[in-house]
């Protein structure tokens, strides 16, 4: 499977535009699975079963630890037969309270000789009252979580009412729920990181969550170009608030080093001169894949030895192998989360991931 992916299907989807290729794979998985038989046929080619997968985190029992990062289904449109490929857990979103077109297209790059992903997407959502409408009445065995962030137009001193609203509306319908606040792509929202203006939010929405019969998990998204002493802050208010757990991290503004020619890179970067910036080293926009690896890692391993593992943490960035995988669980991840691998490996990763997880349990 592996083999046919990287041979066949991904030079093909590679030949066109990556968000159009996007929607098409979306459309045709949905059309697929639709015939009779097929979901368990592709139940049993990726998905791997056992006891020794199973993780109980947040009070929820996770089938297996790789989940699927915000960002590849952001309007809950697929979640169901993306969990037919082996995944523990699909992440949504990020979902704002109103729909927002994003930002202009292009907006997603693939940079091929660093196994990696441009996106200045900007929050591109049909909004939260869409993602609810498809969340209604969805298999309850397929674990659901919830990004939400703010709408591009509401300033930073009123975000905390764009994340409780979402908050409000997604909470019967999802397990756990994600606050992105780094998102490289929507003006100003890193700022959000601020821990006063962070402790702001997380009160809000942890107010919210105590007034509900049954509360959910709530978890933080950082960014990966947080220093020492940003992370040192990050910690403390972990302390100071008691969610539930953070996910380390969103992709990052640092594009140096980089194989790819650097007139590709301010090719992209030029192309989005009316796009925010929030980046360095020469482009705007995420970066995520391989050059993200041992920055993420880093982060995870600083957070986990510096707070004596005193929360949760979900791994994401740049795992590609199954090696990769388990190097962030070994620094201190309790689940894992993949994106641009699985563009890059093919819905085999997953399946790699669980198999080497399985295989070292029994060393």
């Amino acid at each position: 499977m592996t083999s046919m992916y990287k041979l066949f299907i991904k030079p093909l989807f590679f030949l066109f535009d990556p968000e159009k290729i996007h929607h098409f794979v979306f459309k045709a998985l949905r059309i697929s699975l639709k015939t009779p038989g097929m979901k368990g046929l592709m139940r049993s080619v990726f998905k791997v079963e056992h006891p020794r997968l199973e993780k109980e985190l947040f009070g929820i029992k996770f089938p297996n630890p790789v989940g699927l990062a915000a960002g590849f289904d952001k309007d809950a449109k697929l979640y169901e037969e993306l969990a037919c490929l082996g995944f523990g857990f699909i992440e949504i979103g990020t979902v704002t309270p109103e729909p927002q077109p994003g930002n202009p297209k292009l907006r997603l790059f693939r940079l091929p000789d660093d196994e990696a992903l441009i996106n200045r997407m900007g929050f591109n959502n049909d909004g939260v009252k869409s993602a609810v409408q498809r969340l209604k009445g969805r298999n309850k065995k397929v674990i659901v979580g919830g990004n939400i962030g703010k709408n591009k137009w509401t300033p930073n001193e009123k975000a905390a009412n764009d994340y409780e609203i979402c908050f409000e509306a997604l909470h019967p319908h999802v397990d756990y729920f994600v606050v992105n606040v780094s998102s490289p792509n929507t003006p100003g929202l890193r700022a959000l990181q601020n821990p006063e203006e962070l402790i702001k939010i997380l009160e809000k929405l942890k107010t919210c969550n105590a007034a509900k019969a049954q509360q959910k998990p709530i978890l933080l998204k950082i960014a990966p170009d947080l220093d020492n002493t940003d992370l040192d802050d990050i910690i403390y208010l972990m302390e100071q608030t008691k969610i539930d757990g953070l996910i380390a991290t969103n992709t990052t503004t640092d594009k140096s080093g980089l194989r790819t020619l650097q007139n590709r890179i301010h090719s992209i970067h030029n192309s989005g001169d009316d796009q925010p910036g929030d980046g360095k080293n020469g482009g705007k926009g995420g970066l995520s894949g391989r050059p993200l690896t041992h920055r993420s890692t880093e982060v995870i391993r600083y957070l986990a030895e510096k707070s004596n593992k005193a929360f949760p943490i979900i791994g994401v960035g740049g795992i590609h192998s199954a090696q990769e995988a388990i190097e962030k669980m070994n620094a201190g991840a309790d689940l894992i989360q993949v994106y641009t691998g699985f563009v890059y490996e093919g819905p085999s990763l997953v399946k790699k991931i669980n198999k080497a997880l399985l295989d070292q349990q029994t060393k």
